[in-house]
C-alpha cells in the first residue's frame, strides 16, 4: 500500500501494453504512480485499476511536460523515477517514407524522450539529485532490419541521448538507462503479431523462437527504477528475446 514515503513514479504512455504492465508491477510493490498519456479514456481506466493518478498529456509538447513536471512536484514533493513508454512503430523502406511520417516518427519516439529526459533531470536536480529515468529503445536500433529506417534512427537518437545524459548527470545521482525491446505483444504490435504469417516469421527471428510479452519487457524497466540498482547508469538493456545479440538457428 502506496503512503507519502513510497516513491513517486511517472509512467508515460501508461495505459499501453508495456507501460500499464510497469504500472501493475510498481503498484504492487507500493510505489505512488502518476500515468501520463495521451488516450485520456484509456489512462482513466488504468489508473483506477492500479490507484494512480492520470495526467493527460502530449509529451511532444515540451511546456505540457514541463508543466506536469512542477504539478507532480507540487502535489507529491519529489519524483523518484520516470518512464517513457511512449512510441509508435512505421515499417516502410526509406524511399517509400514521406517527409511527414518521417518527422512524426522522430516527434513521436525521440522528441518526447527528450522533453522527458529535460524535465525530469531538471526536477530531479531540484530536489537534491537521485532518481531513475529509463527510455524505451528497440532492437532495430542496433541491428539492421528490414523497413525499420525511421524507427532505427529514432530509437538510436533515444539510445545515444541516454549514454550522454547518464554522463551529464550521474554526479547528482540521476541515472538514465534504457530498455531496447524486441517485438512485443501489444495493441501498438496487433497488426503484426495477430497476422499468423508475420507473427511466425517474426517468432523465428528471435534467438528464443517467440513474441516477447508486456510484462516480460516491464520487469526490466522495474528493475531499472529500482533505487536498489543505484549502481546502473549508461545502459541498453535488451529484453528481445537475444535478437539484437544472437543468431537465431537456421
Amino acid at each position: 500500500m502506496a503512503n507519502e514515503n513510497s516513491p513517486v513514479m511517472i509512467i508515460v504512455g501508461g495505459a499501453g501494453g508495456i507501460g500499464s504492465a510497469v504500472a501493475r508491477k510498481l503498484t504492487a510493490r507500493g510505489c505512488r504512480l502518476v500515468l501520463a498519456g495521451r488516450d485520456a479514456g484509456r489512462l482513466a481506466r488504468v489508473a483506477a485499476e492500479t490507484d494512480a493518478q492520470a495526467f493527460p498529456l502530449d509529451a511532444r509538447d515540451s511546456a505540457a511536460v514541463d508543466a506536469m513536471m512542477q504539478s507532480i512536484l507540487a502535489s507529491h514533493g519529489r519524483i523518484d523515477g520516470l518512464v517513457n513508454c511512449a512510441g509508435s512503430i512505421l515499417l516502410k523502406p526509406a524511399h517509400s517514407i514521406t517527409d511527414q511520417e518521417f518527422a512524426d516518427t522522430l516527434a513521436t519516439n525521440l522528441t518526447t524522450a527528450f522533453n522527458l529526459l529535460r524535465a525530469a533531470a531538471r526536477s530531479m536536480m531540484k530536489q537534491g539529485g537521485g532518481g531513475s529515468i529509463v527510455l524505451c529503445s528497440s532492437v532495430a536500433a542496433r541491428r539492421g532490419l528490414v523497413n525499420h529506417e525511421a524507427i532505427a534512427a529514432a530509437k538510436a537518437g533515444v539510445e545515444g541521448m541516454a549514454l550522454a545524459a547518464a554522463a551529464s548527470y550521474a554526479r547528482f545521482g540521476v541515472r538514465v538507462n534504457c530498455v531496447a525491446p524486441g517485438l512485443t505483444r501489444t495493441d501498438l504490435t496487433r497488426a503484426l503479431t495477430q497476422n499468423e504469417t508475420i507473427a511466425k516469421l517474426s517468432a523465428a527471428l528471435h534467438p528464443l523462437g517467440r513474441i516477447g510479452e508486456p510484462e516480460e519487457v516491464a520487469s526490466a524497466i522495474c528493475w531499472l527504477l529500482d533505487a536498489e540498482q543505484k549502481w546502473v547508469t549508461g545502459q541498453v538493456i535488451g529484453v528481445d528475446g537475444g535478437l539484437g545479440q544472437v543468431q537465431a538457428r537456421s
